[in-house]
């Protein structure tokens, strides 16, 4: 059975849309950018870094594009002020949440985190940092898990979930705390299920997890891959 067609306007321009898709597919079907961090093409959609928020016209709350699916009729905004705003303040708690010092990272040049702060204008956060003292699991022979580079986006999480099937990865804890972990929180080089395949590493959108072997501004993630990867098994195109 075919999809059916709907009409929704973006940005003031009437577009056809798919039903079931969400606002973010529709926008991107249709030339419209809008940023994100979390959403990776593929995987499951979480609305987790909330950078993809845009507004409905005759709602006054700041929906997940990623996460809210399209609806005849809908006159949504991807782009304004506000939304820029809101978008900046997210990009800057990431930033002083952890420690994303990039000029030491080895994402420096190639983070989704970078790109995006840069691409709104963040030159400083307004925040306060929170300095936290992370570890650095280097237990594994081919990769490294960084928490201090960590935006919590879950992607590593999705990926080995719904890709390898290997379910590795978790967030334990809660709020500030919460930190992603390998198996029952052990070492990632003793966690059982890891097999090594590498593609938690590729989703990653940051330097937070990272091949060995590479230096500062050496380490070139390939997202797109995952997403070649999940299309090709779904039979989608």
């Amino acid at each position: 059975m075919p999809d059916k067609t709907i009409s929704v306007r973006i940005d003031g321009e009437l577009v056809s849309a798919h039903e079931g898709e969400t606002i973010l597919e529709a926008s991107r079907a249709n030339g419209k950018y809008i940023p994100t961090l979390c959403y990776l093409k593929g995987l499951s959609a979480v609305g987790a870094c909330r950078v993809c928020l845009v507004e409905l016209s005759g709602s006054g709350r700041l929906l997940p594009a990623c996460t809210t699916p399209v609806q005849e009729g809908m006159s949504i905004r991807t782009n304004s002020a506000r939304l820029t705003l809101y978008r900046r303040m997210a990009a800057e708690l990431l930033l002083v949440e952890r420690n994303h010092v990039c000029s030491s990272c080895v994402s420096n040049g190639h983070c989704e985190l970078q790109s995006l702060a840069q691409s709104l204008g963040v030159t400083h956060a307004r925040y306060a940092y929170n300095n936290p003292r992370l570890p650095v699991d280097m237990t594994h022979p081919r990769f490294v898990l960084d928490h201090n580079r960590c935006i919590l986006c879950t992607r590593c999480v999705r990926v080995c979930a719904e890709l390898e099937g290997a379910n590795v990865w978790e967030v334990a804890s809660r709020g500030v705390s919460s930190r992603i972990v390998t198996d029952m929180n052990e070492e990632w080089g003793d966690a059982g299920n890891c097999t090594g395949c590498g593609k938690c590493v590729q989703a990653c959108p940051t330097g937070a997890l990272a091949e060995k072997g590479f230096a500062v501004h050496e380490m070139v993630k390939r997202s797109e891959t995952v997403t070649h990867l999940a299309t090709q098994r779904s039979g989608s195109r």
